[in-house]
């Protein structure tokens, strides 16, 4: 097997930062960032979130090709990278040069991840992301498959997704064994990048508050000496006042 290409792991330059989290559905990853957003904006921090396959500029196709069932394994994953460059060109680096907290739902380990399972190569999707910038935080909920299918099923929507649940690699008729079978392949290939990407590892089975309350030390000492401010990027541009809470008058 040859050795997957070289992903930057170095410092971004900007002054503000990027955390991440990755997880399977049904990880509670995202109810944990919703929490976090909302503790740092009450300390005073300028908050800027974006999720995975989000962008304006392919959220229509991506729709499209889901609604269709059209979508093969390569076609879906330029589409996330597109997608991805979108916002990070778009969403992501100018709130971090503006001095921001920038808190993104999935990130570039989700196509490690999910495109990997899919048939897609590991060595072509690194390339694929390579302008990427690596976070300042990247944490990973660790969820057993069995708990991630009961949060699914017993959630707001009660059932799987054709692609969340993998039906388009026909591994079983049954959408919950192929949930099953599917996102244990992702698991498996998190598992594979967590020591080399840094991932913190959170252990999703605690009860919310639990979580919460370590994400949050995590991220307050993380954040020690991190004063809020613009960045040469910043400074007396609409981009930056766009973000300002209004005043009363």
């Amino acid at each position: 097997m040859s050795e997957q290409p070289p992903v930057s792991r170095h410092p971004h330059p900007y002054t503000g930062k990027l955390i991440i989290v990755e997880g399977i559905d049904g990880s509670g990853k995202s109810t944990q960032l919703l929490l976090l957003h909302k503790w740092l904006e009450s300390k005073g921090h300028k908050v800027f979130f974006t999720e995975w396959n989000s962008s304006e500029l392919v959220k229509a196709t991506t729709k499209r090709g889901k609604k269709n069932k059209s979508l093969t394994p390569t076609t879906f994953s330029l589409l996330h990278a597109t997608d991805f460059a979108s916002r990070l060109y778009h969403e992501i680096l100018p709130p971090l040069k503006a001095g921001m907290i920038v808190l993104a739902d999935r990130y570039i380990y989700t196509a490690f991840a999910r495109d990997v399972v899919r048939g897609v190569s590991p060595e072509w999707i690194r390339k694929l992301y390579s302008f990427a910038i690596t976070p300042d935080m990247a944490f990973y909920f660790r969820v057993p498959i069995e708990v991630a299918i009961s949060r699914v099923i017993g959630g707001t929507r009660g059932q799987f997704k054709y692609y969340e649940a993998g039906m388009d690699m026909n591994l079983n008729p049954d959408v919950t064994e192929s949930f099953r079978l599917f996102q244990s392949r992702i698991l498996g290939q998190y598992e594979k990048i967590v020591d080399e990407f840094q991932l913190i590892t959170m252990n999703a089975t605690q009860d919310i508050e639990s979580q919460q309350n370590e994400m949050r030390r995590l991220v307050g000492e993380a954040l020690k000496g991190y004063k809020p401010r613009r960045g040469t990027h910043g400074r007396r541009t609409v981009f930056w006042r766009r973000f300002d809470e209004p005043k009363s008058e």
